[in-house]
C-alpha cells in the first residue's frame, strides 16, 4: 500500500530591508498650544452676559449690560477720575508686590538652604499662613493708622506668604540624586546653589509669583475700602452706596484685565527662563 504524502508549500518570506515595523504611537500628551486660547472662556462668559442683557434675563439695576459698562468706563476715563484711581491702585499694588516678592524669596532661601534657618523662619511663616491676612486689618490700623503704610504692609504680608510657600517647597524637593552627584563631583557649595538649587527652585518661584500677583489684587480691593481717598476699591465702594452697578463692574473689569495681563506676562517669562524644561505642556 502506498501512502501519498501531501507536499506542504512554504511561502517565501518577503524580503526584509532590515527595519522592524513598529506600532504607530498614540500621542497622550497635550496638543500644541493655540495662541490666545485662554481667552475663549472669557469670550463665552462675556457672550452669555451680553445675551442675558439683550433678552432682558438680567436685572439692569443689579448687573448692567456690557455696553453700559463700556460707556460708563469711557465717561470715567474722559473726566480723569478713572486714570487717577487706576494710578493710585497700581502704585500700591506694585510697591507691596515688589517688597513681598523680595522678602518672601529671601526667607525661602534662608529656610531652604539651612536647617537652622528653617527652624527660625518656617514656624512663624506657617503660623502667618494660618492667620488670614485680611484678619490683620484691625491690628494694622492700631499700629500704623489708616494711611498708605497700612495698605502697603497688608499687601506685602499676603505676597510674602505666597512666595515663601512655593519657593521653599521647590527648594526642599530637589531630587537628592543631584545633591549626591554634586558631592561626588566635588562641587563647592556656592556653585551647587547657583547651578543646581536655584534652577531647580525656579518653577516654584514662578508659581509663587503668579499667586502673589493674584493675592496683591485681592488685598488691594479690601484695603482701599478702609478710609481711602482714591483707588479702584474706593471707587467701587462709593458706587455701592449710590447703587451704581455699572461703576462697580468697571472696577471689576479693570481688575480682571490687570490679572489676565500680569498672569500672561509671568507665563511668558517662565517659558523663556525655563525653556530647558520638558513638560507635558511644552
Amino acid at each position: 500500500m502506498t501512502l501519498a504524502i501531501p507536499r506542504i508549500s512554504i511561502a517565501s518570506a518577503p524580503a526584509s530591508d532590515g527595519f522592524v515595523d513598529r506600532r504607530r504611537l498614540r500621542r497622550l500628551g497635550l496638543r500644541k498650544a493655540v495662541p490666545f486660547a485662554r481667552l475663549l472662556g472669557v469670550a463665552v462668559l462675556v457672550g452669555a452676559w451680553a445675551a442675558g442683557s439683550h433678552f432682558e434675563l438680567l436685572d439692569e439695576r443689579k448687573l448692567s449690560a456690557p455696553w453700559t459698562v463700556l460707556t460708563t468706563g469711557w465717561e470715567l476715563f474722559r473726566d480723569g477720575s478713572l486714570a487717577e484711581n487706576v494710578s493710585a491702585s497700581l502704585s500700591r499694588a506694585l510697591i507691596g508686590l515688589g517688597i513681598g516678592v523680595v522678602v518672601g524669596t529671601v526667607l525661602a532661601l534662608i529656610a531652604g538652604l539651612s536647617r537652622f534657618g528653617e527652624s527660625l523662619v518656617d514656624g512663624p511663616l506657617q503660623l502667618k499662613r494660618a492667620v488670614p491676612t485680611l484678619g490683620l486689618i484691625p491690628l494694622m490700623i492700631l499700629w500704623l493708622g489708616i494711611g498708605e503704610s497700612f495698605k502697603i504692609v497688608l499687601i506685602t504680608f499676603g505676597v510674602i506668604v505666597a512666595m515663601y510657600i512655593q519657593t521653599h517647597a521647590s527648594l526642599t524637593t530637589i531630587d537628592k540624586r543631584f545633591v549626591e552627584l554634586s558631592e561626588v563631583q566635588g562641587v563647592s557649595r556656592a556653585e551647587f546653589i547657583v547651578r543646581v538649587v536655584i534652577p531647580g527652585s525656579l518653577p516654584g518661584f514662578f508659581l509663587g509669583l503668579r499667586l502673589s500677583v493674584t493675592g496683591a489684587w485681592l488685598s488691594l480691593i479690601v484695603v482701599e475700602s478702609v478710609n481711602a481717598t482714591d483707588g479702584l476699591g474706593k471707587m467701587m465702594y462709593s458706587a455701592q452706596n449710590y447703587g451704581q452697578a455699572d461703576v462697580i463692574l468697571v472696577g471689576l473689569v479693570i481688575y480682571g484685565v490687570f490679572g489676565l495681563v500680569s498672569d500672561a506676562a509671568i507665563r511668558l517669562l517662565e517659558r523663556k527662563v525655563l525653556s530647558w524644561r520638558q513638560t507635558i505642556a511644552n
